[in-house]
């Protein structure tokens, strides 16, 4: 049983809890509730600490002296939990699974860890400026010493994420007014063309990979295998404009060989599956020989044609393709970009309008927007500027003999 003294006219409250030898104190100051231990045994000498640790109490209180209010409301971690439950819940079926569970691996490994216990109404645009420093400068490159700051993408992803959490509870009455997101000390950057390969460097590739297919490095079946894959990738992808992770899901039964009525030439029609869902591709006739040589060699044995379930490619490979793209300089652009598998789509992109297809088809058959095409690909391409359209000249007028021209100032007669 706890024994409890009164002091103060029930202002304070001195107690001892079972087992503990020492007094306990407690009190309600600025309507919040303190305790603290007197780390006595006396009740007399306790009594006195707990009168003067009152006193001090309420001076702190009374002039601001470092009683932090008491803090009231939703934290960050809660506002995501919530997200996450209402966004899975919602958009089963609609978005990518692995781009919804992007949401929570990003909460869970970044946003967490420095926002996670802070309130939601305590999350500021400086706040969030701190949080953008803190990624460029947190992690360390153990060779250099210098900090490896994140992709843009990356980050972008991350604060796309922490405005979801803050919209939530926005609609959720948790938080009155959404902060300021956007990027301070930053002009509207210039356009930049995505890196791809011109005709003269996709030539090169290609022959590369076709030379190493042929005669790979090592003779061990795995890296022949490996080899030939790459350089069918390599066709395949600027043939068609899938993404990376489109021509990662794809299957064999998603591709279908068929006889184009409008061109009289054999294409593949395939059925994509990507972060915008289901949607519909038909390639160039250059993809048919990489996909039929694909189609081969992942036929068992005995049988005459692959699984329907059987991955076209699976995995991406990078490795392989970046160790190429090293060997022949061509791992970056000339403005320094670096390029990827990603840029194979890219160049089907480029080379489509280099060719003079229509911008509309173009961005259906890739499943983005015209807008996306015009900003990042259209306005780099020469073939789409029309000389004739732009130099125009405004035609003479023709002098009569015996005419003479007005002068300066004054207006001709008719």
């Amino acid at each position: 049983m706890t024994t409890r003294h009164a002091l103060l006219g029930g202002k304070v409250q001195v107690f001892k809890r079972p087992n503990s030898p020492h007094w306990q104190c407690s009190a309600s100051v600025g309507g919040r509730q303190f305790r603290s231990t007197t780390k006595q045994e006396s009740l007399a000498l306790a009594k006195d600490f707990a009168e003067d640790w009152f006193l001090t109490l309420q001076g702190k209180h009374r002039f601001g002296g470092g009683i932090a209010p008491k803090r009231s409301g939703k934290t960050f971690r809660e506002g995501g939990e919530q997200f996450v439950r209402e966004y899975e819940a919602l958009t089963l079926g609609e978005r990518n699974p692995e781009y919804v569970k992007g949401h929570s691996d990003r909460l869970r490994v970044h946003l967490y860890p420095f926002f996670g216990d802070k309130l939601l109404s305590e999350i500021t645009p400086g706040l969030v400026q701190e949080y953008r420093v803190h990624r460029m400068t947190s992690r360390l490159d153990p060779k250099t010493g210098e900090p490896k700051r994140p992709a843009r993408t990356t980050l972008h992803h991350e604060i796309v994420t922490l405005r979801q959490v803050l919209k939530t509870a926005n609609r959720h009455g948790w938080l009155a007014i959404l902060p300021d997101l956007s990027t301070p000390y930053k002009t509207s950057g210039k356009i930049v063309h995505r890196a791809w390969f011109s005709p003269a460097e996709y030539k090169l590739l290609y022959e590369a990979t076709r030379e190493r297919a042929a005669n790979p490095r090592h003779n061990r079946g795995r890296w022949a295998f490996e080899s030939q894959r790459l350089h069918d990738y390599v066709l395949f992808m600027v043939n068609t404009g899938l993404r990376p992770d489109e021509a990662g899901r794809l299957e064999f039964r998603d591709v279908e060989i068929v006889l184009d009525e409008d061109s009289g030439e054999r294409i593949l029609e395939i059925e994509v599956r990507g972060k915008r869902g289901v949607g519909y591709c038909k390639s160039m006739p250059g993809a048919v020989q990489p996909f039929r040589r694909l189609s081969q060699r992942n036929t068992p044995v005995g049988a005459k044609v692959p699984k329907p379930t059987e991955k076209v490619f699976g995995c991406t490979p990078r490795e392989l393709l970046n160790t190429v793209l090293e060997e022949l300089d061509l791992k970056r652009d000339r403005d320094g970009q670096v390029r990827t598998a990603y840029s194979l789509r890219h160049t089907y992109i480029s080379m489509r309008l280099m060719e003079g297809a229509d911008i509309y088809q173009i961005a259906k058959n890739c499943r983005t927007s015209v807008e996306m095409i015009e900003k990042y690909y259209a306005s780099h391409i020469k073939n789409m500027i029309d000389a004739s359209a732009i130099n125009v000249r405004r035609p003479k007028p023709s002098r009569r003999a015996g005419t003479r021209s007005t002068p300066p100032g004054e207006r001709p007669t008719s």
